[in-house]
This record gives C-alpha cells, sequence and structure tokens, in this order.
C-alpha cells in the first residue's frame, strides 16, 4: 500500500479552538500526522511523498465556485480589515435570519460559510487545504492503476460540504476522491465512514445522487456532534433515495455493537457493487479519544480493516479523525494492516481459483 502525504498540512495551525467554555490548544494538530507517518515508516509502507498539483476544477465540481473563492480570499480579507486574531465567525445565521444571502464584510462571510466555530482560518489555511485535497486525488490515482492507497490528509476533511467548513475540515477529501474516481471511469462508488463523527458533509455533497452510495457509522447526534445531522431516517433524495445509509449509535458502545453496523454497512456495499470504495478513516472511535464516546480497542481496528479487505474492491483510505494523539498512528496503520491481510488474502485465493479452474480444462 502506497502512502501519499504533504508537509504543507503544517501551514495550517490555529493557536486555540474554543472548547468546554474554554480557549485550549486545538485537539487537531500536526503531531496527528507526525505519528501516523512515524507509524507507517516503522511498519514499511512505501512513501510517496508530495502529491500532484490541487486540481481546482475538480474542488469545483463537488464544491460551489463562492465556496471555493471564499477559502481562498478569507485570510487576505481578514488581515485587510486589521484583524490582529485568527479568522473565527462571530455569528452564524439561525432560524427566520437570512441564510441564503452572503454578507459583504469577511465577518458575515465568515459565519454564512461556516458550520462549527472551532474551526479557525489563518494565514496557511488554504495552502494546507489544498495540499490535503491534492494527496486525495493522488492518492485515487494510484488506486485507479490498481494499488491500495492511503491518503495522510490533514486537514481532515468530511464536515466540509458543498459551501460550509467546520469541524476542522475545508475540502472535503474524501467526495473529491469519489468524484475522481466517477471521472476516471467508475460507475458507482461507494464511501464509508469510520470516523466517530459523522460526516455530514460528504452527505451534504451526495445527498441526491445513485452513483454514490454513502454509509456512515457515528455518534448519535442527539449526543454528539455535528448534532444537526446523522439520523437513520436520512435516506437519500430524488435519485439518491436509498443510497444514504447512517448508523447512529449512543455513548459507550462497544465494538461488538459497532461492528454489527459496520457489518450491515458492508452489505449494502456488497450489493451497491461499486468499482471503487473510499473509506473516510477516522479513528476517534478508539477508547481514550479526549472528543468521543465510543469503547474500542486497537485491536478492534484491525479487526475491521479486515473486513473491509474481504469486500475485495479497489480501495482508497483517507486520513479524518483521531485525536488520542498517542494510540494515533497504532490505530490507523491496525486498519491498514488488517485491510492488507484479506486483500492479499483474497488475491491468493483468486489465483488458486484461476489454476484450479485451468488445471480442470487441461485435465479433461
Amino acid at each position: 500500500m502506497k502512502v501519499v502525504r504533504s508537509e504543507k498540512h503544517r501551514l495550517h495551525f490555529p493557536k486555540g479552538e474554543l472548547y468546554g467554555g474554554e480557549l485550549v490548544r486545538p485537539f487537531e494538530c500536526p503531531e496527528r500526522w507526525d505519528i501516523v507517518l512515524e507509524e507507517l515508516t516503522k511498519r514499511g509502507y512505501e512513501d510517496c511523498n508530495d502529491p500532484d498539483e490541487f486540481d481546482v476544477g475538480l474542488a469545483q465540481s463537488i464544491h460551489t465556485p463562492d465556496f471555493i473563492e471564499f477559502l481562498e480570499t478569507a485570510w487576505e480579507q481578514w488581515a485587510a480589515e486589521g484583524m490582529k486574531g485568527e479568522a473565527i465567525p462571530t455569528v452564524i445565521p439561525a432560524r427566520r435570519m437570512h441564510s441564503n444571502r452572503v454578507p459583504k464584510h469577511i465577518d458575515g462571510k465568515l459565519g454564512y460559510y461556516c458550520m462549527a466555530i472551532e474551526t479557525a482560518i489563518t494565514g496557511g489555511t488554504w495552502e494546507a487545504a489544498k495540499s490535503a485535497a491534492a494527496c486525495a486525488i493522488t492518492a485515487q490515482k494510484l488506486v485507479s492503476a490498481g494499488d491500495p492507497a492511503f491518503a495522510l490528509c490533514r486537514p481532515p476533511g468530511h464536515h466540509a460540504g458543498k459551501d460550509l467548513y467546520g469541524g476542522y475540515c475545508f475540502l472535503n477529501n474524501a467526495s473529491l476522491a469519489v468524484e475522481g474516481f466517477l471521472r476516471d471511469g467508475a460507475g458507482r462508488v461507494a464511501l464509508l465512514d469510520v470516523d466517530f463523527h459523522h460526516g455530514n458533509g460528504s452527505q451534504d455533497i451526495f445527498y441526491d445522487r445513485n452513483d454514490v452510495l454513502f454509509c456512515s457509522i457515528h455518534g448519535h447526534p442527539e449526543d454528539a456532534f455535528p448534532h444537526f445531522l446523522g439520523y437513520s431516517d436520512e435516506r437519500g433524495i430524488g435519485s439518491g433515495e436509498g443510497f444514504n445509509r447512517n448508523y447512529p449509535l449512543r455513548p459507550n458502545t462497544e465494538f461488538s455493537a459497532w461492528n454489527e453496523a459496520l457489518q450491515d454497512a458492508c452489505r449494502h456495499i456488497q450489493k451497491f457493487a461499486p468499482d471503487a470504495i473510499v473509506v473516510s478513516l477516522g479513528v476517534d472511535t478508539y477508547k481514550d479519544d479526549p472528543i468521543s464516546f465510543f469503547r474500542l480497542e486497537s485491536d478492534d481496528f484491525t479487526n475491521y480493516g479486515e473486513l473491509i479487505g474481504r469486500l475485495s474492491v479497489p480501495t482508497l483510505f483517507i486520513m479524518e479523525g483521531g485525536y488520542a494523539v498517542s494510540e494515533i498512528g497504532m490505530n490507523a496503520v491496525n486498519v491498514l494492516d488488517g485491510f492488507l491481510s484479506a486483500w492479499h488474502y483474497s488475491w491468493i485465493r483468486f489465483i488458486l481459483l484461476c489454476f484450479s479452474l485451468w488445471w480442470s480444462n487441461t485435465s479433461t
């Protein structure tokens, strides 16, 4: 399995975020990336280094052009107003306010495009977000060429919708990869989100489409961020009806119940018969994650990686969340190891089947 990464992720690191009523060091921090890379290197994964250039045309096919322009210029507009700190919205449109009119002032624009105010924009955010998206697309090309791949993306992406950012996410890396597969000839793509938090952005992007099956296993929105999306009755609209499946689970969910949800999602993926699978790999389902409430152990990540591998479909893994920093590398790479063990076994079984058929034909 090849790994695509970029050092440009370091350009984005806000000084703080609001958590529990206090300004704290962001949970989404550069050392998350470092520890995952360290574990990948220790276990012998092939490093592909820097990605290709960012494809703005592809980005505009899943995000609105005005949103892309906002991300590209937000910091300049913020600085031009003489603001001293990082760009964080102070007002967000609520019920019975105009949520379809974009303000001219940057403070209003931040509120219009933002879904969660823990996510600050800094002077390097746009370059970092572009590099993460480029990692996802470069890794997608590797999978299209026949190799499983892992995009070590930072910042993550699954909370970024068509025209909104938040939850530490700016561009939806996984959705970009899905669209890349479709552009390269795939007829159907499954997007499996195993992050603790619901992939509201990915659901938003594909909710009315039947060429993408979206499955998300996550903390129940009554109990967990992002709170306002991710219920089980959200099944898609129009031609996309039936192609969106949510598995909201309650606090202290153990692996046995979590795995039942994954098995059901895998059955739907098999029935869908995709040409490729994109996995939004968040490992914040771990029992000691500081901002989540599932109870998975480190060995459980290996086990569910094997289950995904047994689907025997070209698969791309994209890094999302995981905030138990000291264990993030072990847990993320455990998934990849589990996947590869099942993936290699399926190919050996296929080769043996082909040999058996050949031998049967030559013996008659």
